[in-house]
């Protein structure tokens, strides 16, 4: 079973609309070994988990995967999903992948930085990029910032480690 959850309230959205993915079956898990507090927080009693992805079921029943509720950037009140933009990132010439990030600032709570992995020999067009982003995105979606990395860092399982992004690049926007 599976079933799509306002964040605040735990009751199920209407279709289309963004919220917390929460599966339950025989195949899933019944809690975390030694994590009670863990369990309680992720796995609800009627045996719902928490998948701590965002998404919304469609007209025809398909469920879309929209992100991560930990990735998710608030910006001037908007919630933002950063799996829209790095797509419209990636699609970029001379991007080999990208990661968006939420970073605290001043006057927006946080804001929009996307961090850009160049194909191997290739100098991405930075505004380039920023024009193609404010061409197919909402202006509170548009990237404050663009940075340029060799590499995202990843972990064991090879997913971008976020947390070590939004650390290192904390400070971009604080007025001092």
């Amino acid at each position: 079973e599976l079933k799509v959850t306002d964040r605040a309230s735990g009751q199920p959205v209407v279709d289309g609309e963004v919220g917390l993915i929460e599966v339950r079956g025989p195949n899933v898990f019944q809690g975390y070994w030694k994590m009670p507090e863990k369990t309680a927080a992720e796995l609800r009693a009627d045996g719902f988990f928490i998948t701590g992805d965002l998404g919304k079921i469609d007209a025809d029943g398909y469920v879309h995967i929209v992100g991560r509720d930990k990735d998710l950037i608030i910006s001037g009140g908007y919630n933002i999903y950063p799996k829209e933009i790095e797509l419209v990132l990636d699609d970029q010439p001379g991007v080999l992948e990208s990661a968006v990030i939420g970073v605290p600032h001043d006057d927006f709570g946080e804001t929009v930085v996307g961090l850009i992995v160049p194909v191997a020999g290739e100098t991405p067009d930075v505004e380039g990029i920023k024009a193609a982003a404010a061409a197919s995105l909402a202006r509170f979606k548009h990237p404050r910032a663009l940075i340029v990395v060799d590499e995202l860092p990843r972990n064991t399982m090879g997913k971008v480690q976020k947390s070590l992004l939004r650390e290192a690049h904390k400070d971009l926007f604080v007025m001092t």
